[in-house]
Protein backbone atom coordinates (compact mmCIF):
# COMPACT_ATOMS: atom_id res chain seq x y z
CA UNK A 1 0.00 0.00 0.00
CA UNK A 2 1.48 3.47 -0.87
CA UNK A 3 0.71 6.50 1.52
CA UNK A 4 -1.07 8.90 0.14
CA UNK A 5 -0.49 12.30 1.65
CA UNK A 6 -2.87 13.46 4.24
CA UNK A 7 -3.34 17.58 5.35
CA UNK A 8 -2.15 18.40 8.98
CA UNK A 9 -5.31 19.83 10.21
CA UNK A 10 -7.06 16.26 8.83
CA UNK A 11 -4.57 14.44 11.22
CA UNK A 12 -4.23 16.78 14.27
CA UNK A 13 -6.88 16.81 16.90
CA UNK A 14 -6.05 19.48 18.57
CA UNK A 15 -5.23 23.13 16.82
CA UNK A 16 -1.90 24.31 17.62
CA UNK A 17 -2.01 28.09 19.21
CA UNK A 18 0.99 29.62 19.32
CA UNK A 19 2.94 29.07 22.05
CA UNK A 20 5.96 31.03 23.80
CA UNK A 21 6.44 28.59 26.68
CA UNK A 22 5.84 24.84 26.49
CA UNK A 23 6.00 22.33 29.22
CA UNK A 24 7.46 18.77 29.04
CA UNK A 25 8.66 15.62 30.53
CA UNK A 26 11.49 15.14 29.56
CA UNK A 27 12.69 10.76 28.42
CA UNK A 28 14.98 10.87 31.76
CA UNK A 29 14.42 9.90 35.32
CA UNK A 30 13.62 13.07 36.56
CA UNK A 31 10.20 12.66 37.91
CA UNK A 32 9.38 16.38 37.37
CA UNK A 33 8.21 18.95 34.68
CA UNK A 34 10.36 21.43 32.92
CA UNK A 35 9.50 24.78 31.19
CA UNK A 36 11.21 25.86 28.17
CA UNK A 37 10.61 28.69 25.90
CA UNK A 38 9.84 28.40 22.54
CA UNK A 39 11.53 30.29 19.22
CA UNK A 40 9.33 32.08 17.35
CA UNK A 41 10.29 29.80 14.18
CA UNK A 42 8.70 26.72 16.20
CA UNK A 43 5.93 28.32 17.91
CA UNK A 44 3.09 27.42 15.41
CA UNK A 45 4.59 24.01 15.47
CA UNK A 46 4.62 22.84 18.76
CA UNK A 47 1.21 21.73 21.15
CA UNK A 48 0.33 19.35 23.70
CA UNK A 49 0.98 15.93 23.16
CA UNK A 50 4.30 17.02 20.83
CA UNK A 51 8.03 15.54 20.65
CA UNK A 52 10.85 18.08 20.85
CA UNK A 53 14.05 18.21 21.28
CA UNK A 54 15.23 20.23 23.86
CA UNK A 55 18.50 21.26 25.96
CA UNK A 56 19.13 18.86 28.97
CA UNK A 57 22.08 19.95 31.32
CA UNK A 58 24.90 19.56 29.07
CA UNK A 59 23.39 17.25 26.42
CA UNK A 60 20.09 17.13 24.45
CA UNK A 61 17.32 14.83 25.33
CA UNK A 62 13.89 14.05 23.73
CA UNK A 63 10.55 14.90 25.65
CA UNK A 64 6.97 15.47 25.49
CA UNK A 65 4.93 18.54 25.90
CA UNK A 66 2.04 18.25 28.44
CA UNK A 67 1.09 21.52 29.00
CA UNK A 68 1.63 25.39 26.67
CA UNK A 69 1.87 27.75 30.18
CA UNK A 70 1.37 31.63 29.09
CA UNK A 71 4.17 32.11 31.79
CA UNK A 72 6.54 30.62 34.04
CA UNK A 73 8.28 31.21 37.18
CA UNK A 74 11.38 29.00 36.57
CA UNK A 75 14.46 31.13 36.00
CA UNK A 76 16.96 30.58 33.21
CA UNK A 77 14.47 29.31 30.27
CA UNK A 78 16.43 28.13 27.52
CA UNK A 79 14.81 27.31 24.09
CA UNK A 80 13.69 24.31 22.79
CA UNK A 81 15.92 22.95 19.97
CA UNK A 82 13.52 21.02 17.62
CA UNK A 83 9.91 19.65 17.19
CA UNK A 84 9.86 15.97 15.92
CA UNK A 85 7.17 15.53 13.44
CA UNK A 86 4.31 17.46 12.31
CA UNK A 87 1.64 16.71 14.73
CA UNK A 88 1.23 15.58 18.54
CA UNK A 89 2.00 12.08 19.22
CA UNK A 90 -0.55 11.58 22.22
CA UNK A 91 -3.93 13.43 22.25
CA UNK A 92 -4.82 15.26 25.55
CA UNK A 93 -7.28 12.46 26.93
CA UNK A 94 -3.75 10.18 26.62
CA UNK A 95 -1.95 12.50 28.38
CA UNK A 96 -4.67 12.42 31.48
CA UNK A 97 -5.24 8.35 31.35
CA UNK A 98 -0.75 8.80 31.77
CA UNK A 99 -1.43 11.39 34.91
CA UNK A 100 -4.27 9.03 36.27
CA UNK A 101 -1.61 5.53 35.75
CA UNK A 102 1.46 7.03 36.97
CA UNK A 103 -0.85 8.24 40.54
CA UNK A 104 -2.65 5.06 40.96
CA UNK A 105 -0.01 2.95 40.03
CA UNK A 106 2.71 5.14 41.84
CA UNK A 107 5.01 5.44 39.00
CA UNK A 108 6.59 8.56 37.66
CA UNK A 109 4.65 9.68 34.63
CA UNK A 110 7.85 9.43 32.43
CA UNK A 111 7.49 5.46 33.01
CA UNK A 112 4.64 5.84 31.88
CA UNK A 113 5.01 7.76 28.61
CA UNK A 114 7.53 5.14 27.36
CA UNK A 115 4.76 2.41 27.96
CA UNK A 116 2.17 5.02 25.71
CA UNK A 117 4.55 5.24 23.00
CA UNK A 118 6.73 2.93 20.87
CA UNK A 119 10.36 2.88 21.11
CA UNK A 120 10.09 3.18 17.05
CA UNK A 121 8.03 6.68 17.71
CA UNK A 122 9.83 8.05 21.08
CA UNK A 123 13.63 8.34 18.94
CA UNK A 124 12.24 9.03 15.80
CA UNK A 125 14.96 6.93 14.40
CA UNK A 126 12.70 4.51 12.20
CA UNK A 127 11.37 6.17 8.54
CA UNK A 128 8.97 5.03 6.27
CA UNK A 129 10.12 2.69 3.65
CA UNK A 130 10.76 3.79 0.51
CA UNK A 131 10.18 1.98 -2.84
CA UNK A 132 10.75 3.09 -6.53
CA UNK A 133 7.44 3.04 -8.65
CA UNK A 134 7.16 3.19 -12.75
CA UNK A 135 4.55 5.71 -14.32
CA UNK A 136 4.27 5.83 -18.32
CA UNK A 137 6.68 8.66 -19.34
CA UNK A 138 6.04 11.25 -22.67
CA UNK A 139 3.76 9.56 -25.67
CA UNK A 140 5.45 8.01 -28.25
CA UNK A 141 4.93 7.83 -32.08
CA UNK A 142 4.11 5.11 -34.31
CA UNK A 143 7.51 5.87 -36.34
CA UNK A 144 9.80 5.61 -33.12
CA UNK A 145 8.29 3.09 -31.48
CA UNK A 146 8.85 0.94 -34.10
CA UNK A 147 12.31 2.12 -34.79
CA UNK A 148 12.42 1.22 -30.81
CA UNK A 149 11.78 -2.78 -31.62
CA UNK A 150 14.31 -2.88 -34.17
CA UNK A 151 17.21 -1.49 -32.37
CA UNK A 152 15.90 -2.41 -28.59
CA UNK A 153 13.41 -5.22 -28.44
CA UNK A 154 13.46 -5.77 -24.66
CA UNK A 155 12.96 -2.15 -24.13
CA UNK A 156 10.10 -2.23 -26.19
CA UNK A 157 8.39 -4.82 -24.42
CA UNK A 158 8.88 -2.90 -21.00
CA UNK A 159 7.40 0.18 -22.78
CA UNK A 160 4.30 -2.16 -23.56
CA UNK A 161 3.81 -3.07 -20.38
CA UNK A 162 4.53 -0.01 -18.64
CA UNK A 163 1.59 1.84 -21.67
CA UNK A 164 -1.21 -0.72 -20.20
CA UNK A 165 -0.13 0.27 -16.24
CA UNK A 166 -3.70 1.92 -14.88
CA UNK A 167 -1.56 3.49 -11.95
CA UNK A 168 1.99 3.43 -10.65
CA UNK A 169 3.56 0.20 -9.97
CA UNK A 170 6.48 -1.04 -8.14
CA UNK A 171 9.69 -1.02 -10.33
CA UNK A 172 10.93 -4.53 -8.50
CA UNK A 173 7.27 -5.56 -8.82
CA UNK A 174 7.59 -4.87 -12.72
CA UNK A 175 10.73 -6.10 -13.76
CA UNK A 176 10.03 -9.33 -12.48
CA UNK A 177 6.33 -9.83 -14.16
CA UNK A 178 7.91 -9.05 -17.48
CA UNK A 179 11.74 -11.29 -16.33
CA UNK A 180 13.30 -8.14 -17.57
CA UNK A 181 16.64 -6.17 -16.22
CA UNK A 182 16.48 -2.57 -14.11
CA UNK A 183 18.91 -1.34 -17.51
CA UNK A 184 16.25 -1.82 -19.28
CA UNK A 185 14.43 0.10 -17.65
CA UNK A 186 16.83 2.69 -16.90
CA UNK A 187 16.78 2.94 -20.64
CA UNK A 188 13.85 3.82 -21.15
CA UNK A 189 13.45 6.41 -18.19
CA UNK A 190 16.61 8.11 -19.75
CA UNK A 191 14.89 8.14 -22.94
CA UNK A 192 11.91 9.76 -21.04
CA UNK A 193 9.36 6.75 -21.88
CA UNK A 194 9.11 5.99 -18.34
CA UNK A 195 8.99 7.82 -15.41
CA UNK A 196 10.78 6.38 -11.29
CA UNK A 197 9.85 8.12 -8.80
CA UNK A 198 10.19 6.99 -5.01
CA UNK A 199 7.09 6.66 -2.71
CA UNK A 200 6.82 5.65 0.92
CA UNK A 201 4.96 2.23 1.54
CA UNK A 202 3.64 0.52 4.20
CA UNK A 203 5.00 -2.62 5.98
CA UNK A 204 1.99 -4.25 6.31
CA UNK A 205 2.76 -7.64 8.63
CA UNK A 206 -0.22 -9.20 6.92
CA UNK A 207 0.17 -8.08 3.18
CA UNK A 208 0.81 -12.14 2.24
CA UNK A 209 -2.48 -13.28 3.70
CA UNK A 210 -5.78 -12.94 2.03
CA UNK A 211 -9.04 -12.54 3.79
CA UNK A 212 -12.22 -13.61 2.48
CA UNK A 213 -15.28 -11.44 3.18
CA UNK A 214 -17.89 -12.62 5.47
CA UNK A 215 -21.13 -11.14 6.69
CA UNK A 216 -22.62 -11.53 10.10
CA UNK A 217 -24.40 -14.69 11.49
CA UNK A 218 -28.05 -14.59 12.71
CA UNK A 219 -27.94 -14.16 16.48
CA UNK A 220 -29.70 -15.80 19.20
CA UNK A 221 -31.87 -14.15 21.69
CA UNK A 222 -29.34 -13.91 24.38
CA UNK A 223 -26.58 -12.68 21.89
CA UNK A 224 -28.85 -10.15 20.65
CA UNK A 225 -30.00 -8.48 24.28
CA UNK A 226 -26.55 -8.26 24.83
CA UNK A 227 -25.75 -6.58 21.34
CA UNK A 228 -28.84 -4.36 22.24
CA UNK A 229 -27.61 -3.53 26.24
CA UNK A 230 -23.50 -2.77 24.08
CA UNK A 231 -25.44 -0.33 21.85
CA UNK A 232 -27.38 1.15 24.36
CA UNK A 233 -23.89 2.08 25.92
CA UNK A 234 -22.98 3.58 22.20
CA UNK A 235 -25.71 6.08 22.36
CA UNK A 236 -25.26 7.32 25.93
CA UNK A 237 -21.80 6.57 26.84
CA UNK A 238 -21.89 9.42 29.52
CA UNK A 239 -24.28 7.38 31.92
CA UNK A 240 -23.90 4.05 30.64
CA UNK A 241 -21.78 1.45 33.23
CA UNK A 242 -19.06 -0.83 31.87
CA UNK A 243 -20.26 -4.42 30.64
CA UNK A 244 -19.61 -7.71 32.00
CA UNK A 245 -20.41 -10.22 29.31
CA UNK A 246 -20.11 -13.25 31.19
CA UNK A 247 -20.87 -16.07 28.10
CA UNK A 248 -20.01 -19.97 28.43
CA UNK A 249 -17.36 -21.24 25.98
CA UNK A 250 -19.06 -21.05 22.81
CA UNK A 251 -21.65 -18.59 23.45
CA UNK A 252 -20.58 -16.27 20.18
CA UNK A 253 -18.99 -13.47 22.40
CA UNK A 254 -16.86 -12.82 19.21
CA UNK A 255 -19.65 -12.31 16.87
CA UNK A 256 -21.22 -9.98 19.43
CA UNK A 257 -17.99 -7.59 19.24
CA UNK A 258 -17.68 -7.77 15.49
CA UNK A 259 -21.52 -6.81 15.47
CA UNK A 260 -20.89 -4.05 17.99
CA UNK A 261 -17.79 -3.13 16.18
CA UNK A 262 -19.54 -2.36 13.18
CA UNK A 263 -22.25 -0.54 14.40
CA UNK A 264 -19.43 2.03 16.29
CA UNK A 265 -18.06 2.43 12.58
CA UNK A 266 -21.47 3.17 11.31
CA UNK A 267 -21.96 5.72 13.66
CA UNK A 268 -17.66 7.71 12.94
CA UNK A 269 -16.18 6.06 16.07
CA UNK A 270 -13.54 3.49 16.48
CA UNK A 271 -12.59 0.66 18.58
CA UNK A 272 -9.78 -1.24 20.45
CA UNK A 273 -9.92 -4.91 20.72
CA UNK A 274 -7.30 -6.39 23.70
CA UNK A 275 -6.60 -10.05 23.64
CA UNK A 276 -4.36 -11.70 26.47
CA UNK A 277 -1.65 -13.72 24.26
CA UNK A 278 0.07 -12.53 21.68
CA UNK A 279 -0.49 -16.11 20.20
CA UNK A 280 -4.37 -15.05 19.97
CA UNK A 281 -3.80 -12.03 17.91
CA UNK A 282 -3.43 -13.83 14.64
CA UNK A 283 -7.02 -15.66 14.52
CA UNK A 284 -8.80 -12.60 16.19
CA UNK A 285 -6.92 -10.41 13.22
CA UNK A 286 -8.49 -12.81 10.62
CA UNK A 287 -11.86 -12.72 11.91
CA UNK A 288 -11.98 -8.91 11.96
CA UNK A 289 -10.01 -8.36 8.81
CA UNK A 290 -12.54 -10.73 6.79
CA UNK A 291 -15.60 -9.34 8.00
CA UNK A 292 -14.21 -5.38 7.68
CA UNK A 293 -12.84 -6.51 4.49
CA UNK A 294 -15.46 -3.58 2.77
CA UNK A 295 -13.51 -1.10 4.71
CA UNK A 296 -9.80 -0.77 3.30
CA UNK A 297 -7.14 -0.53 5.91
CA UNK A 298 -9.57 -0.34 8.56
CA UNK A 299 -7.92 -3.16 11.09
CA UNK A 300 -4.54 -2.41 12.54
CA UNK A 301 -2.29 -4.59 15.16
CA UNK A 302 0.09 -3.69 17.85
CA UNK A 303 2.10 -5.85 19.31
CA UNK A 304 5.77 -6.78 20.36
CA UNK A 305 6.33 -9.29 17.87
CA UNK A 306 5.49 -6.52 15.06
CA UNK A 307 9.57 -5.75 13.76
CA UNK A 308 10.43 -1.60 14.12
CA UNK A 309 9.38 -1.21 10.99
CA UNK A 310 5.95 -2.93 11.16
CA UNK A 311 5.27 -0.92 14.41
CA UNK A 312 6.05 2.63 13.26
CA UNK A 313 4.03 2.24 10.21
CA UNK A 314 0.80 0.68 12.39
CA UNK A 315 1.15 3.09 15.16
CA UNK A 316 1.31 6.46 12.13
CA UNK A 317 -1.55 3.97 10.56
CA UNK A 318 -3.70 4.64 13.53
CA UNK A 319 -2.60 7.77 14.39
CA UNK A 320 -3.21 9.16 10.99
CA UNK A 321 -6.68 7.92 11.28
CA UNK A 322 -6.73 5.38 8.49
CA UNK A 323 -6.96 2.27 10.81
CA UNK A 324 -10.35 2.62 12.55
CA UNK A 325 -9.93 -1.04 14.41
CA UNK A 326 -7.01 -1.72 16.89
CA UNK A 327 -6.17 -5.18 17.71
CA UNK A 328 -3.60 -6.29 20.01
CA UNK A 329 -2.50 -7.21 23.66
CA UNK A 330 -1.88 -4.97 26.71
CA UNK A 331 0.05 -2.29 25.22
CA UNK A 332 -3.11 -1.85 22.47
CA UNK A 333 -4.94 0.21 24.80
CA UNK A 334 -2.75 2.93 24.90
CA UNK A 335 -3.41 2.97 21.07
CA UNK A 336 -3.83 6.57 19.67
CA UNK A 337 -7.33 6.29 18.35
CA UNK A 338 -9.45 9.45 17.80
CA UNK A 339 -13.02 9.60 18.48
CA UNK A 340 -12.73 6.20 20.44
CA UNK A 341 -16.36 4.64 20.71
CA UNK A 342 -15.57 1.61 21.80
CA UNK A 343 -13.34 -1.00 23.94
CA UNK A 344 -12.86 -4.35 24.25
CA UNK A 345 -10.98 -6.39 26.31
CA UNK A 346 -11.83 -10.27 25.47
CA UNK A 347 -10.89 -13.22 28.49
CA UNK A 348 -10.82 -9.76 30.86
CA UNK A 349 -9.91 -12.83 33.62
CA UNK A 350 -6.43 -13.35 32.25
CA UNK A 351 -2.94 -12.20 34.37
CA UNK A 352 -1.32 -11.56 31.59
CA UNK A 353 -3.46 -7.94 31.12
CA UNK A 354 -1.01 -7.37 34.01
CA UNK A 355 2.51 -5.50 33.08
CA UNK A 356 5.17 -6.84 35.29
CA UNK A 357 7.66 -4.47 34.62
CA UNK A 358 7.17 -0.53 35.92
CA UNK A 359 5.00 0.72 34.96
CA UNK A 360 2.90 -2.55 36.60
CA UNK A 361 -0.46 -1.73 35.02
CA UNK A 362 -3.40 -3.83 34.63
CA UNK A 363 -4.95 -3.26 31.16
CA UNK A 364 -8.41 -4.12 32.22
CA UNK A 365 -8.53 -1.58 34.84
CA UNK A 366 -6.75 1.08 32.14
CA UNK A 367 -9.65 0.30 29.83
CA UNK A 368 -12.16 1.15 32.33
CA UNK A 369 -10.58 4.15 32.61
CA UNK A 370 -9.59 5.32 29.37
CA UNK A 371 -13.34 4.69 28.66
CA UNK A 372 -14.49 6.77 30.92
CA UNK A 373 -12.15 9.90 30.03
CA UNK A 374 -12.91 9.55 26.39
CA UNK A 375 -16.61 9.17 26.85
CA UNK A 376 -16.91 5.49 25.41
CA UNK A 377 -18.58 1.92 26.25
CA UNK A 378 -16.06 -0.75 27.23
CA UNK A 379 -17.11 -4.86 27.03
CA UNK A 380 -14.86 -6.75 29.44
CA UNK A 381 -15.58 -10.36 27.98
CA UNK A 382 -15.51 -14.33 29.81
CA UNK A 383 -16.61 -17.39 30.19
CA UNK A 384 -14.76 -17.06 33.69
CA UNK A 385 -14.74 -13.76 35.27
CA UNK A 386 -12.61 -12.42 37.22
CA UNK A 387 -13.38 -12.11 40.92
CA UNK A 388 -12.96 -8.48 40.56
CA UNK A 389 -15.02 -7.50 38.08
CA UNK A 390 -17.34 -10.55 39.12
CA UNK A 391 -18.07 -8.26 42.51
CA UNK A 392 -18.50 -4.80 40.64
CA UNK A 393 -21.06 -6.46 38.68
CA UNK A 394 -22.70 -7.44 41.68
CA UNK A 395 -22.52 -4.10 43.13
CA UNK A 396 -23.91 -2.29 40.49
CA UNK A 397 -20.83 -0.91 39.27
CA UNK A 398 -20.73 -2.76 36.31
CA UNK A 399 -23.36 -4.05 34.35
CA UNK A 400 -23.84 -8.07 33.88
CA UNK A 401 -25.12 -9.75 31.12
CA UNK A 402 -25.34 -13.20 30.97
CA UNK A 403 -24.76 -15.75 27.90
CA UNK A 404 -26.39 -19.30 29.16
CA UNK A 405 -25.96 -21.21 25.71
CA UNK A 406 -23.93 -22.27 23.10
CA UNK A 407 -24.34 -21.12 19.52
CA UNK A 408 -26.83 -23.57 17.59
CA UNK A 409 -27.61 -25.60 20.95
CA UNK A 410 -24.34 -27.27 20.86
CA UNK A 411 -23.78 -29.38 23.95
CA UNK A 412 -21.49 -28.26 26.53
CA UNK A 413 -18.42 -30.81 27.31
CA UNK A 414 -19.07 -33.82 29.74
CA UNK A 415 -16.67 -33.22 32.86
CA UNK A 416 -15.73 -35.69 35.38
CA UNK A 417 -13.38 -35.09 38.65
CA UNK A 418 -11.45 -38.68 39.34
CA UNK A 419 -10.47 -38.69 42.85
CA UNK A 420 -6.80 -40.25 42.63
CA UNK A 421 -6.71 -41.49 46.05
CA UNK A 422 -9.83 -43.99 45.15
CA UNK A 423 -7.27 -45.34 42.09
CA UNK A 424 -4.67 -45.52 44.70
CA UNK A 425 -6.72 -48.17 46.82
CA UNK A 426 -7.75 -50.13 44.34
CA UNK A 427 -4.62 -50.53 42.49
CA UNK A 428 -2.42 -50.65 45.46
CA UNK A 429 0.40 -48.15 43.96
CA UNK A 430 0.74 -44.47 42.64
CA UNK A 431 -2.04 -44.08 39.74
CA UNK A 432 -0.73 -41.43 36.88
CA UNK A 433 -4.10 -42.11 35.01
CA UNK A 434 -6.99 -43.31 36.24
CA UNK A 435 -9.00 -46.40 34.92
CA UNK A 436 -11.54 -44.16 33.60
CA UNK A 437 -9.12 -41.85 31.69
CA UNK A 438 -7.14 -44.80 30.37
CA UNK A 439 -10.30 -46.91 29.44
CA UNK A 440 -11.39 -43.30 27.40
CA UNK A 441 -7.81 -42.86 25.75
CA UNK A 442 -8.37 -46.76 24.29
CA UNK A 443 -11.48 -45.80 23.28
CA UNK A 444 -10.37 -42.95 21.23
CA UNK A 445 -7.55 -44.73 20.05
CA UNK A 446 -9.78 -47.95 18.82
CA UNK A 447 -11.82 -45.27 17.05
CA UNK A 448 -8.51 -43.94 15.04
CA UNK A 449 -9.69 -40.53 16.75
CA UNK A 450 -7.08 -37.88 18.65
CA UNK A 451 -6.82 -37.24 22.85
CA UNK A 452 -5.42 -34.06 23.84
CA UNK A 453 -3.89 -34.36 27.49
CA UNK A 454 -3.56 -30.86 29.00
CA UNK A 455 -0.58 -30.52 32.03
CA UNK A 456 -1.26 -27.27 33.57
CA UNK A 457 2.56 -26.23 34.51
CA UNK A 458 1.69 -22.98 35.74
CA UNK A 459 2.95 -22.81 39.06
CA UNK A 460 3.84 -26.17 39.18
CA UNK A 461 6.50 -27.33 41.84
CA UNK A 462 7.55 -30.34 42.92
CA UNK A 463 6.01 -32.52 45.60
CA UNK A 464 6.30 -35.36 47.75
CA UNK A 465 2.76 -37.09 48.02
CA UNK A 466 1.83 -39.68 50.14
CA UNK A 467 -0.48 -42.49 48.48
CA UNK A 468 -1.75 -43.36 51.66
CA UNK A 469 -3.45 -40.55 52.77
CA UNK A 470 -3.09 -37.73 49.82
CA UNK A 471 -0.63 -35.39 52.37
CA UNK A 472 2.10 -33.26 50.31
CA UNK A 473 4.92 -31.86 51.33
Amino acid sequence: MRIESTSTSTICEQRMAKANYVRVIVDRAIHRELDYSVPESLAERVGVGSRVRVPFREKSALATVVALPEQTEAKGIRPIEAVIGETPVLSEHLLELAKWIGTYYCCPIETVMRSMLPQVIRRAEVGWKKQLFVRPGRKIDNDELEKLRRRAPRQAELLDAISKLEAPVRAAELLRQTSLDNQTLRALVKRGLAELREEAVVRDPHADEQFIATSNLVLNEEQTRALKEITDALDSPENARPILLHGVTGSGKTEIYLQAIRTTLDRGRTAIVLVPEISLTPQTVERFKSRFADVPYAVAVLHSHLSEGERHDEWHKIHSGRARIVIGARSAIFAPLKNLGLIVVDEEHETTYKQEEAPRYHARDVAVVRAKIEKCAVVLGSATPSLESYHNAATGKYRLVVLTQRIDQKQMPLMRIVDLRQERRKEKKAAILSEKLSQAIADRLQKREQTILFLNRRGFSTSLLCSECGEAR
